[in-house]
């Protein structure tokens, strides 16, 4: 049975996404993209554009899970309470709709992956490519959404 999978790398500035189908042991790229609120509108207007970008992800793929990134705690609390709603305006987003959300921590992605909790993006690009050739992100947020799904999926895959 195909299950499709949105990925979802959480930013205020660039919200990654990317959609794959997954059955078994294949996988499928689908599309990936950014969706990019203009800084110069106020901080609630930029979580509307999150969430209004979402939600047409999933009136447009219907996925059947999402997956996200778990903020981690930057140096700079600020920052990671901005990223923190940034991430809130996805999630909700894709559960308004029903459809599960998973969340995982960044290396917790590249364990499942790479097999190494702390690889770097380099080895983390490789296995995209390897297990996805048909995607060419364009951007660093759109890799990661990338990563994000295929992490996902290896992790249940066997549940």
């Amino acid at each position: 049975m195909t299950k499709r999978v949105l990925g979802i790398d959480p930013g205020l500035l660039h919200t990654g996404w990317a959609v794959i189908d997954t059955a078994g042991s294949s996988r499928k790229y689908i599309a990936s993209g950014v969706i990019l609120p203009k800084t110069t509108l106020p901080f609630s207007e930029r979580l509307a554009t999150i969430f209004r970008g979402v939600s047409e992800l999933c009136e447009t793929f219907a996925p059947d899970e999402c997956s996200i990134e778990i903020t981690f705690v930057n140096k700079n609390p600020k920052t990671t309470l901005i990223l923190g709603h940034a991430r809130a305006a996805a999630i909700v987003a894709v559960a308004n709709r029903g459809i599960p959300v998973f969340e995982y921590e960044p290396n917790k992605i590249k364990k499942a992956l790479t097999g190494a909790g702390h690889a770097d993006k380099t080895a983390i690009d490789k296995m995209v490519q390897i297990l996805l050739p048909a995607a060419h992100p364009k951007t660093a947020d759109e890799a990661d959404a990338i990563a994000i799904a295929l992490a996902h999926t290896n992790m249940t895959r066997f549940i």
